[in-house]
């Protein structure tokens, strides 16, 4: 391996925070799974973890700066003492830190590819100090920590509220590069998150694939507004039809059908059709609600004029009550 400072492109003197955004920018360019036609990108995946497991951690920079060990984390043979050997406590030549490596690598990785844990020597992988009996470790790290889980990727799908209402199945696009058609289930409402486990960016060192968040959202309907499983409609009515009454078409999500408004009827009356709402999370279907609207006629002639100043000098009625007078 390089000299770690040569890998992260830091100088020397770097700070630890100069140190941490070197190797979040490298570590996110060089990913694996942004580099899937690079069969060289897990091998520099690598390399850049292990130089920050060394130039994160306090200690072990220093032991790497003092030659006391090499760039893979392995100690250098600085001497033998018969007094000293095998104890472990850093009078034979050199000093070691007993501590895992990576001084929050994890955590960044985790952050930028969630889940991600990083590899190295350190911790008892690939030759690593185990400091047991003052040996060296053979063992590798556990494969629930090398094999980490891939990350996760997120998604919006605006779907209609026809597509609800007959239940369709929904294409969506994750940022992976797959289409997928996916149910929506029963009940959603705007803004619920569904997990697709596994469609997400595969694992970089053979772990579980990550999963897919798809947010979904609803389309604005020109005619029906939402409420919970409940669909709302104004259906405008002429004068004659809320005076006399009538059987008019009120459309549906699902097509459209008959409706009978009762004679006399003021505008505002809301009326029921069962079952033309959304599906429900406990089977069946939500209702649609119809409020009346009263709409006069787009050009008022004079006949109709005269008709409603002889109404309102021989049969006035008041529309508002007390309330609305104080």
């Amino acid at each position: 391996m390089r000299d770690p400072y040569q890998v992260l492109g830091v100088e020397k003197k770097a700070t630890a925070a100069e140190v941490k955004k070197a190797f979040r920018r490298l570590a996110k360019k060089h990913h694996p799974d942004q580099n899937p036609d690079d069969s060289k990108a897990q091998e520099k995946f690598s390399e850049i973890n292990s130089a920050y497991e060394i130039l994160s951690d306090e200690e072990k920079r220093g032991q790497f700066d003092r030659g006391e060990i090499d760039a893979e984390g392995k100690p250098k043979f600085q001497g033998f003492d018969p007094r000293t050997a095998g104890t472990g406590d850093g009078r034979g030549g050199f000093r070691w830190s007993s501590g895992g490596g990576g001084a929050g690598a994890d955590d960044i990785l985790n952050d930028i590819f969630g889940g991600f844990a990083g590899q190295s020597g350190f911790g008892g992988g690939q030759g690593g100090f185990g400091g047991g009996q003052g040996g060296f470790s053979s063992g590798s790290r556990s494969s629930a920590h090398a094999r980490s889980r891939g990350e996760d990727v997120s998604a919006t799908v605006a779907v209609t509220l026809e597509q609800m209402a007959r239940e369709e199945k929904i294409r969506v696009e994750l940022p992976t590069g797959r289409t997928l058609e996916i149910s929506v289930p029963a009940g959603t409402k705007p803004g619920r998150v569904i997990r697709l486990r596994g469609q997400g960016w595969a694992s970089p060192n053979g772990g579980p694939t990550g999963d897919a968040l798809v947010t979904i959202e609803f389309i604005p309907h020109p005619l029906f507004k939402l409420d919970g499983e409940t669909l709302r409609l104004d259906l405008p009515v002429t004068l004659d039809e809320a005076v006399l009454g009538a059987k008019v078409r009120v459309p549906t999500l699902t097509g459209s059908g008959t409706m009978t408004i009762p004679a006399h009827s003021d505008g505002g009356r809301v009326m029921r059709l069962k079952g033309k709402g959304l599906p429900t999370a406990v089977g069946g279907h939500g209702d649609l609600l119809v409020a009346l609207k009263i709409m006069l006629p787009t050009e008022i002639d004079p006949e109709f004029e005269a008709l409603m100043e002889r109404w309102r000098e021989q049969k006035f009625y008041s529309a508002r009550g007390p309330e609305f007078e104080a």
